[in-house]
């Protein structure tokens, strides 16, 4: 074993303190190896609104932390535009996102279509589209719809599927692909 005189650390206690930093900073629910696998020790999310002209880049987790200013700016960022209610989202959806980003390595930002819809909203869509949820989890704060220029929705939904953290829908027709941190499932075409 080779031991480093000057701060008297071993490779060995070394490796030891990276593998309990690393399981520190892990997420806690079930399917972490799954957002592990693409959002790193810096998880930063970017979008941009065609409805309200908003954009975001914003790191808002940092070794095992999510910042609670950055988280806020999300939140905000991800409102229903249409009412203007904003709601907590849910953090493993905006890293299923976040993950799925990294995993296409585009620099390009998300466009957000839909990210919390208030109970109104969500009434007044499904009148107008059978492809509605009655219980929608954008309701909840747990989903959203996505779409990119520079990436298919196939794409899209592959690297969102990689992360095997929630649903998976493909809205080929309409260009955008839902991702949500429910039951891991998929549909659409």
């Amino acid at each position: 074993m080779t031991q480093d005189t000057s701060t008297g650390l071993s490779r060995r206690s070394l490796l030891g303190a990276f593998a309990a930093t690393t399981l520190v900073a892990a997420p806690t629910f079930s399917n972490a190896a799954g957002f592990l696998r693409g959002s790193g020790d810096i998880r930063r999310i970017r979008m941009y609104s065609g409805r309200t002209g908003e954009r975001i880049d914003m790191i808002y987790w940092i070794e095992g932390k999510y910042i609670k200013d950055a988280v806020k700016e999300v939140n905000y960022f991800m409102r229903d535009w249409r009412t203007d209610g904003v709601k907590s989202m849910d953090l493993r959806t905006i890293d299923i996102m976040a993950a799925a980003h990294n995993l296409m390595d585009v620099n390009e930002p998300y466009m957000l279509l839909s990210g919390y819809r208030s109970p109104k909203t969500n009434a007044m869509l499904r009148s107008r589209s059978g492809g509605v949820a009655k219980n929608s989890l954008h309701m909840k704060g747990q989903a959203a719809d996505l779409r990119m220029s520079t990436r298919s929705v196939s794409q899209m939904a592959r690297a969102a599927k990689a992360c095997q953290g929630g649903g998976v829908g493909k809205y080929s027709r309409s260009n955008f692909v839902h991702m949500d941190c429910g039951v891991v499932r998929t549909w659409g075409g």
